[in-house]
């Protein structure tokens, strides 16, 4: 089964649309090697349309610039780009088609195509969430900002459950940005504060 991997910039508020006031400041090398790692372990892209238009609009005149970006545009630009949308958009990118069907349909059939090795969501805030409340998300990488953003679009919508995370890995950049990668995990045992007491501190 291909993996699904979530990929997201976010503020220690949990605010995940990204702001270039508060992102680039903090982009280094090291955020680079990780962004790097996360488009390197999948061959999809699957994306909504805001995050196809942004990108489509930016990255094939940057392979074509030849800048220091360029290959990183190629890259890209080679990997199969599904995108999810209720329009039929006119592509102008190559390698990009029209998501099949439903969301939850077509990403289950991807997993399990034999020829696809991972599947990574950049941003596309409204996909990830309704794949995380269908349990589709293998992955959760966020590489979070030492800023309260204060507005836009948080990651975790409203719900009435909670998602329960296990944490697969964490790295600390000296920029102050923490690259948390989660996995779904398991609720723990019910635990009042009566089973926590020995635990509390005991002053002074």
């Amino acid at each position: 089964m291909a993996t699904v991997i979530s990929t997201l910039f976010i503020s220690a508020d949990g605010v995940a649309e990204i702001d270039p006031d508060w992102h680039f400041p903090y982009f280094d090398e090291n955020m680079g090697r990780a962004v790097t790692e996360d488009y390197d372990a999948a061959d999809v892209l699957l994306i909504g349309r805001e995050t196809y238009d942004s990108f489509a609009g930016a990255w094939p005149g940057r392979e074509a610039a030849g800048g220091d970006d360029a290959p990183f545009a190629k890259q890209l630009g080679d990997m199969r780009k599904v995108v999810v949308s209720r329009q039929s958009p006119e592509f102008s990118w190559r390698n990009s088609e029209l998501i099949d069907g439903d969301l939850l349909d077509a990403v289950a059939a991807l997993k399990a195509d034999a020829g696809v090795r991972g599947i990574l969501i950049p941003g596309s805030i409204s996909v990830v969430q309704q794949l995380l409340a269908a349990g589709l998300v293998d992955e959760l990488r966020l590489l979070v900002h030492p800023v309260a953003a204060r507005k836009g679009r948080k990651l975790f919508d409203e719900g009435d459950e909670a998602y329960h995370l296990r944490l697969v890995t964490s790295e600390a950049f000296p920029t102050g940005v923490l690259r948390v990668i989660y996995a779904p995990g398991t609720a723990p045992k019910p635990v009042g504060y009566d089973e926590v007491t020995d635990q509390v501190p005991a002053g002074n």
